[in-house]
C-alpha cells in the first residue's frame, strides 16, 4: 500500500485528505492511502520519514512551507526562488521539494484577470504569499506586501491610503483570516472603497464565501476563492509523486 500525506498544524479541516480519498475511490486506485500528519513542530517530520517507509509523497501546509526545506535533499528552482515548498516527493532516503502552489494559483487566477488589473496588494508574507509573488512577477503585475506590522518588505494595513486602495485594485488574501470556524474575521481593509474594478482573490476556501469575499461581492467586484487553486495544486502534486 503506497502512502501519501499532508503535514501542517492544525489539520482539523484538511482539504487534501478528503480530496485524495475521494480521488482514489473515483479512479479505482486501490493501492494508495492518504494520511494526515498534524504536527506541532516541524522537527517531527523526521519521525514521519522514519516510521512510514511506504510514504511516497507529502503535501505541506501552514505553518511549515518554509521551515520544511532544511529536511529535504534537494529542491526545484521554484522552491529556491520562493523559499517555500508545499510538495515533497519521497523515493527512499531521497526527499525532493517542489512548489505547486505556483501552478495552482496561476491557472486559477488568470481566468478572471482583466486588462485594468495592473497592481496588487498581497495580504500576508508567509509561504503561500511567496508563491503568489512569484506568479505576479511572471505576469508583470506590480505588487505590495501588506502585513500586520510594517517592515522592510511590507507595509502595514494602516498604511493603505484611499488613493493606494483604488490604484492597487487586485487584493489577494494569503492569510488564514476568515477560515472556518472564525468566519466573521477579515483583513483590516477600507472595504467601503471597493469598486467593480477590484479583483478580490482569497486563498481561503472554507467557507466558500469568506467575509473578505462577501465585501467584494456586495461592491460588485470580481471575486474568487482558493478551492480551484487547491484542486489544481493537488493534481500537480499527484503527477509529481507518481512521475
Amino acid at each position: 500500500m503506497r502512502q501519501f500525506g499532508l503535514i501542517g498544524f492544525p489539520l482539523s479541516h484538511s482539504f487534501s485528505q478528503k480530496y485524495f480519498t475521494e480521488k482514489f475511490l473515483k479512479e479505482n486506485i486501490s493501492d494508495a492511502e492518504f494520511l494526515n500528519f498534524s504536527i506541532p513542530d516541524v522537527t517531527a517530520i523526521e519521525t514521519i520519514f522514519r516510521d512510514h517507509p511506504l510514504l511516497q509523497g507529502l503535501a505541506v501546509t501552514i505553518p511549515y512551507k518554509k521551515s520544511v526545506i532544511p529536511y529535504l535533499n534537494s529542491v526545484n528552482d521554484a522552491v529556491k526562488e520562493t523559499s517555500a515548498c508545499n510538495c515533497i516527493k519521497i523515493r527512499g532516503a531521497i526527499k525532493t521539494g517542489f512548489n505547486t502552489d505556483i501552478i495552482g494559483f496561476e491557472k486559477s487566477f488568470v481566468k478572471q484577470l482583466k486588462p485594468h488589473h495592473k497592481k496588487a496588494l498581497i495580504l500576508g508574507t508567509g509561504g503561500a504569499s511567496a508563491a503568489i509573488q512569484y506568479v505576479l512577477k511572471k505576469l508583470n503585475i506590480e505588487y505590495l506586501l501588506v502585513s500586520r506590522n510594517e517592515s522592510l518588505r511590507a507595509i502595514a494595513y494602516s498604511d493603505i491610503s484611499p488613493v493606494m486602495f483604488l490604484e492597487f485594485n487586485i487584493i489577494i488574501n494569503c492569510t488564514p483570516l476568515g477560515t472556518y470556524p472564525d468566519t466573521e474575521k477579515a483583513p483590516l481593509l477600507p472595504y467601503s472603497l471597493l469598486t467593480p474594478e477590484h479583483y478580490l482573490y482569497d486563498l481561503v476556501y472554507n467557507p466558500p464565501l469568506t467575509k473578505f469575499l462577501q465585501y467584494g461581492k456586495e461592491a460588485g467586484c470580481t471575486i474568487k476563492n482558493g478551492y480551484e487553486m487547491l484542486e489544481l495544486q493537488a493534481e500537480e502534486n499527484w503527477r509529481i509523486w507518481n512521475s
